[in-house]
């Protein structure tokens, strides 16, 4: 097992690559044991549980629930984390980015598809810049899982 002091803490995201920076954030939150704070709910109380117990297990999940929320907030730049304060939970949080931002790389995949197909070489460059650009564009949509 690898002490949490040798993770490397991803950098902050600033609205580019975010599934890049979800990857490594999602690793870092692992390593923490917090990843199940982005996808479970808070526990509620149920019949025959005990009051004291229940109680107990709620408040200790909103504090770790707290902790990897703030997590999260650490890691987004100052322009992203005022926007995104108002969410209360970490589920709710990592949600939202997740809608925002991968609505964001599916129309950034559509145009990488659309220079792909209207890509024509041209007498008046050099046919080596032009090979330059399209292996750029051609690296671009592998990254992107698309080839």
């Amino acid at each position: 097992m690898v002490p949490v002091n040798h993770v490397e803490k991803p950098k902050k995201f600033n609205g580019l690559n975010f599934k890049r920076w979800q990857q490594k954030m999602l690793f870092y939150l692992t390593t923490l044991n917090f990843a199940r704070f982005l996808t479970k709910n808070a526990p509620t109380l149920s019949v025959g549980e005990s009051y004291v117990h229940a109680l107990s297990a709620i408040d200790a999940w909103k504090h770790f629930d707290y902790l990897c929320r703030n997590y999260i907030m650490n890691n987004l730049h100052d322009s992203l984390y005022s926007v995104y304060q108002r969410f209360k939970t970490a589920k709710e949080l990592w949600e939202s980015l997740d809608r925002k931002y991968k609505s964001e790389d599916a129309g950034a995949k559509k145009f990488l598809d659309g220079r792909f197909l209207d890509f024509k070489m041209v007498d008046s460059r050099t046919v080596m810049s032009q090979v330059h650009e399209f292996q750029v564009l051609l690296h671009e949509i592998q990254a992107g899982g698309r080839l």
